[in-house]
């Protein structure tokens, strides 16, 4: 079995990446274990609490994982930007990390796949633009939600999962470049696990 040690900014982020990376293990036949660390109180919170984990595992506090996964919103700092902030921390372990960081938002992620979005709601959303305003994307997909009938109690994270797993990974990944990122290392590493 696999552990996977993951640091996410909000319920969204852990939502979306929990879907993702139980479907991934599924596809490519591999046992993984998901260790929460961090779901709520956003970036900030990520990353220092990631650091004192790093710090726990240089002094051998904790059992190294196989992989760390970061997720946190680029929130217009840029997708490079939040990057750099992580590796700046991940980099004096010798640990595999992955950094999902959605440019801008978590939400967009949702939204790009209007194929997979119809076949859980009955109708599809509009591709989403790539604009860096505050809340956009979580009015873009609560509207969409609603617009099919169904009103979402948790601002439409609570259907991340269903959306996961309809999606087109590769046409998901087409749509937007932060996703992809994502989706390509994921997949590289669970075939370098399957073999």
């Amino acid at each position: 079995m696999h552990k996977i040690v993951l640091f996410v900014e909000d319920f969204a982020h852990k939502e979306f990446l929990a879907a993702l990376l139980l479907r991934l293990a599924n596809e490519y036949e591999v046992a993984v274990h998901l260790d929460w660390r961090n779901v709520r109180r956003g970036h900030g919170a990520v990353v220092d609490e990631l650091k004192q984990f790093l710090r726990d595992l240089q002094r051998g506090r904790d059992g190294l994982p196989d992989l760390v996964v970061v997720a946190t919103d680029a929130n217009c700092k840029g997708l490079v930007e939040r990057l750099r902030q992580i590796t700046a921390a991940t980099d004096k372990v010798a640990v595999q990390t992955v950094c999902a960081v959605p440019d801008p938002h978590i939400e967009r992620w949702l939204l790009v796949d209007s194929a997979a979005f119809k076949s859980v709601f009955g109708r599809g959303c509009n591709a989403p633009d790539q604009k860096c305003e505050r809340a956009r994307y979580k009015k873009m997909l609560i509207d969409a939600i609603r617009s099919s009938g169904v009103t979402p109690n948790l601002g439409g994270i609570e259907f991340a999962g269903d959306i996961v797993a309809a999606m087109d990974l590769d046409r998901a990944a087409a749509a937007d470049d932060s996703l992809r990122h994502v989706i390509e290392e994921l997949r590289g590493i669970f075939q370098a696990w399957r073999t």
